[in-house]
């Protein structure tokens, strides 16, 4: 029998994770995918990395579209967010996502192209239309995704 809609047992399990806070399953079920799921093709070969990963963490997103307004590339700040999810209820949490492809003349390793997306957000104040709106900072939650080949961290 399915449960009640908003409750996250309906969701996949990135999104139950992310409604969740917890990382260590983001992780582990973005490892999964891209591991059985993409192709050097995809994340490497002459593309254009970031957006593949974009589109995909975006398609994710997708059942979460009746309890959030869900924007891609939008300015908001000094810049221009990845992925942004508005919840319809205030009481939820809103989530600011940005993506970082790992380039080693940049970033030390994965770690670093993670602390690397969430100083973006920070610095080019992407939360702040949420605050403008009325989102306390507390309540918008910053996740930053660094991606080399198959390899995803979510910090």
């Amino acid at each position: 029998m399915r449960q009640r809609f908003g409750e996250e047992s309906n969701y996949n399990d990135f999104i139950q994770a992310l409604l969740q806070e917890d990382v260590d399953a983001m992780n582990v079920y973005m490892n999964r995918v891209a591991m059985k799921m993409f192709s050097y093709f995809d994340t490497g070969g002459g593309a254009e990395p970031e957006r593949f990963y974009h589109g995909f963490v975006l398609g994710l997103m997708v059942e979460l579209a009746g309890r959030y307004t869900l924007t891609s590339n939008r300015e908001s700040g000094f810049g221009r967010y990845d992925v942004m999810l508005e919840p319809r209820n205030k009481e939820d949490k809103a989530y600011i996502l940005e993506f970082k492809v790992y380039n080693p003349r940049k970033d030390k390793d994965l770690e670093a192209a993670v602390a690397a997306a969430l100083q973006q957000i920070d610095d080019k104040k992407y939360a702040s239309m949420l605050e403008e709106k009325g989102f306390a900072a507390e309540r918008i939650k910053k996740y930053g995704f660094a991606f080399e080949g198959k390899q995803v961290l979510i910090g």
